[in-house]
């Protein structure tokens, strides 16, 4: 049986309320991002003349998020692992401090987080799933965890100077634009790797866990989100390239890792930045390997045959190496619009063991400042995704097999086919709302159910 790290308790969301309100009327300062930034995305042209750079930095977010969906059409009951046909609304909160400094040309960064609120439907019932604010363990109770406990340190190369400026996870300061980054921690994979400018962040952009990460891209995590390992970049010139090693999880959609490597995944991608007609571009490829003890579908289904059981993958587990990989594109069109491609394959022969079960995928969209409308701190985007599963997938979820994420207990094949929409809009400089809306055809690949139609309101504050 797959063990599910779960807590199905209602939730009451005043705290959440009261939370933001409270950080709302703090007197911030504006931070750019949220995550561990990669050297290369994040450096500009040094200044002549600047002041020497504090050894520490700290800054703050906390993000609300409310999503809900009315009853949608299901000609079968629901199964283990549905996404709840009824309507139904649930609440997720963060709160991280980010907490950075400098010994020598060391930099170590902490992030305390606090977690409260689940996912819809306990985040199972769409492979594509609905909130990257949302984990795959839940808890009514405000929780803490300490998500990310890294270093960082760039050892230069030459070529210019480039500036660093100062933001969560990120130590203002200076440094050669030819560089090894080395990146050793506590961490998440895709704080490093997959990333995008308009479509990476889901306390600012998009929330679809497709539309933010390569769908097929099954990356080293525990429950939470979160990984043990190391990542080298070398940046020259217009290229990047990237590897890394980390712990995988102790069994699918565990809280538990296996550390020192007993299971790992390597992961390795390379970066080539451009220009077309003076608009920034970049192309990313990244590859994968999983290596862990995991079960196939084909033999989870021989299994099922001969003793007429349901399948589950947990039964014949042993250790084997799951590959993928993907292409990431984003290019920008004009100085308030931009563009995102995202598309990756993995080896559908054997479960998913980390993210979700999502075998090929691709997605790509649109994003639009409110420049034209004299709102240029605000932001418009809109992005389409289609997942798909390998014929043994749906060979296994068809006799009632489970997943991490899914399970009708059958299936009526189809592609999952998602377009997602938002509006993000900036009250202040350091407080936003944004409104998004999801339409999730064929969730978990399935005819016999759906559309659902997903609505979220989302509030973000950082200093």
């Amino acid at each position: 049986m797959n063990i599910r790290i779960k807590i199905t308790v209602k939730k009451t969301s005043a705290l959440s309320f009261v939370l933001i309100a409270f950080m709302f009327v703090s007197s911030p300062s504006h931070a750019e991002d949220q995550v561990a930034p990669s050297v290369a995305t994040s450096e500009q042209p040094a200044p002549e003349n600047t002041e020497t750079p504090k050894w520490y930095n700290l800054h703050f977010q906390s993000t609300f998020t409310e999503q809900g969906h009315p009853g949608f059409h299901s000609s079968i009951p629901d199964g283990p692992e549905s996404m709840k046909s009824r309507g139904q609304t649930d609440e997720t909160t963060d709160m991280t401090l980010f907490m950075g400094g400098r010994i020598g040309d060391l930099e170590l960064y902490a992030n305390p987080e606090m977690d409260q609120g689940f996912g819809l439907s306990n985040t199972f019932g769409v492979a594509g799933f609905t909130s990257g604010e949302a984990y795959k363990v839940g808890s009514h109770t405000p929780y803490f965890q300490l998500p990310r406990l890294f270093g960082r340190y760039v050892l230069g190369l030459g070529g210019e100077q480039q500036s660093v400026t100062d933001g969560p996870n990120q130590l203002a300061g200076s440094h050669d634009a030819n560089n090894v980054t080395l990146t050793f921690g506590k961490f998440s994979v895709t704080d490093i790797f997959d990333n995008n400018s308009y479509a990476h962040d889901p306390r600012a952009d998009f929330l679809n866990w497709s539309m933010i990460d390569m769908g097929a891209f099954d990356y080293a995590a525990s429950a939470w989100g979160y990984t043990y390992g190391g990542a080298a970049e070398w940046n020259q010139d217009r290229w990047t390239l990237r590897s890394g090693l980390f712990d995988t999880s102790r069994q699918p959609n565990d809280k538990y890792l296996v550390r020192g490597l007993g299971q790992y995944q390597a992961v390795g991608e390379v970066e080539e930045r451009h220009t077309i007609f003076d608009h920034a571009g970049k192309v990313r490829a990244l590859f994968f390997a999983t290596s862990a003890n995991m079960g196939s579908y084909e033999d989870a289904l021989s299994l099922a045959n001969q003793t007429s059981t349901t399948p589950s993958t947990a039964l014949v587990r042993h250790n084997q190496v799951r590959p993928g990989g993907g292409i990431n594109m984003e290019q920008e069109i004009t100085s308030d619009l931009g563009a995102f491609l995202r598309a990756s394959i993995n080896d559908g022969t054997k479960e998913a063991f980390e993210f979700t079960e999502i075998n090929q995928s691709v997605s790509g969209g649109l994003s639009l400042k409110g420049e034209r409308w004299n709102r240029p701190d605000d932001t418009v985007g809109l992005g389409m995704a289609v997942n798909g599963i390998s014929k043994e997938a749906q060979q296994y979820f068809a006799a009632g097999g489970q997943g991490i994420l899914i399970g009708d207990g059958s299936l009526n094949y189809a592609p999952e086919n998602i377009v997602e929409a938002y509006y993000k809009y900036s009250i202040v400089k350091s407080f936003s709302t944004t409104l998004d809306y999801q339409f999730i055809n064929n969730p978990a690949y399935n005819q016999d159910r759906g559309p659902i139609h997903v609505f979220a309101v989302r509030a973000h504050v950082e200093f």
